[in-house]
């Protein structure tokens, strides 16, 4: 087996269905899921038509690359959404179709690492475990920056000592983040760019809540967007994640694309079409319909929109909670420490999140997650409603 499987930590739910081992909830109360980031908007009808309109590809087998019309479609669409130059992002150049964007995150790493050499892989933390999981299985080994209050929580690019970016082949940005739903400005963009430029490493953006934000008029900038607005228009050392899981709500099509850098996307589709994850034809034109079509996502955001609404001045009358940046995530503080808060309010309000500490990593004694507890806003505005009605009692009595 490979020796680096060894080094895998355990996934976030795994520790938390062991905390929550042995607990009885109350069964006048419904549980209630805040835990799990999993939409639960429905999918768009005109996209679950599409599929059902063209099962009979499944006779067919699809290629690495994906059809041309969906590269196409996803051009357009990022185009439009982060103002590129026109023809900057070439549908046969600069783009490539994934499986959804845990895949894709991974994959890319392992396409990418060199381990003939010293290998590290920079991430936030908090962070989104596949990261992590991929630097390990890459042969690299992952550093983490710490996301807290004290800096928005984004990292403090400024303070990494330039050790630390000397052996980085990678870096991943999450922007919304995951967590926090911070989102990075182009002036912190652009210092990464730099950075990047300097040290000849790869910026790997996830961009996966780009699509959940509050203001119309103000949607969260992307790496490519930064690109273009700096003129660099071949987004060099630069790629992005995108998904239609959240954005769409359709996290069972898995279906999203990598953007960014040609050179590199090109030694990717190369691994790719060994690695074997080419997207199913149908999901293909169905994804097409979801990426031509904004109608649904505005919907998908005006209901996020009333949720938080809704729910944050609640909790606000017994906990630190901020409106996020964007995504669908709220991160407060807790007023005791986050494990204890998660197993209590299980068990005395049937309402389930998860441990912040679960998302981070102590590095020298410090874990930016702990005593703190990531909420998703993923359910039913009445049942959001509900649980944050709840967690006031829960902290109220205890």
């Amino acid at each position: 087996m490979n020796p680096n499987l060894d080094k895998l930590h355990p996934y976030p739910f795994e520790k938390l269905a062991k905390l929550k081992a042995g607990i009885s909830t109350p069964d006048h109360l419904t549980p209630i899921s805040l835990g799990i980031g999993e939409p639960k908007h429905p999918s768009p009808d005109f996209v679950k038509q599409v599929i059902a309109d063209n099962l009979d590809r499944l006779a067919n087998y699809p290629t690495t690359r994906g059809l041309d019309e969906l590269r196409e479609a996803i051009s357009q669409w990022a185009t439009w959404r982060f103002q590129l130059q026109a023809g900057s992002l070439n549908p046969n150049r600069n783009i490539v179709p994934v499986n959804g964007t845990r895949e894709a995150i991974f994959s890319l790493v392992q396409a990418v690492v060199d381990a003939s050499k010293q290998a590290t892989v920079v991430s936030p933390n908090p962070f989104y475990q596949v990261y992590e999981g991929a630097a390990f299985l890459a042969g690299a080994t992952p550093v983490y920056l710490p996301c807290d209050g004290s800096n928005g929580f984004i990292p403090d690019f400024d303070t990494v000592p330039e050790s630390t970016w000397r052996d980085c082949q990678v870096l991943f940005l999450c922007s919304p983040g995951n967590p926090s739903g911070a989102v990075m400005p182009r002036e912190t963009l652009t210092r990464v760019i730099a950075l990047a430029d300097k040290h000849d490493f790869i910026v790997a953006s996830d961009e996966c809540y780009s699509e959940l934000y509050p203001d119309e008029k103000n949607p969260p900038e992307g790496l490519l967007q930064t690109c273009a607005a700096i003129g660099r228009h071949d987004f060099a050392r630069c790629v992005v994640f995108h998904s239609l899981s959240k954005r769409s709500n359709l996290p069972g099509l898995r279906s999203g694309f990598v953007a960014g850098d040609a050179n590199i996307l090109k030694g990717y589709l190369n691994y790719r079409t060994y690695h074997g994850c080419a997207m199913p034809i149908h999901n293909q034109l169905a994804s097409i319909a979801a990426w031509q079509d904004e109608e649904h996502v505005r919907e998908n955001r005006a209901a996020y929109r009333a949720k938080f609404e809704a729910v944050v001045p609640i909790l606000r009358e017994v906990m630190s909670v901020d409106f996020p940046g964007a995504g669908f995530y709220l991160w407060p503080t807790t007023p005791m420490d986050d494990e204890t808060f998660t197993r209590e309010l299980s068990a005395q309000q049937n309402v389930h999140v998860l441990p912040g500490r679960y998302l981070s990593r102590t590095i020298n004694g410090y874990n930016p997650g702990e005593n703190r507890v990531r909420m998703a806003l993923v359910a039913p505005l009445e049942e959001c409603v509900e649980a944050a009605k709840r967690i006031v009692e829960f902290v109220q009595a205890n």
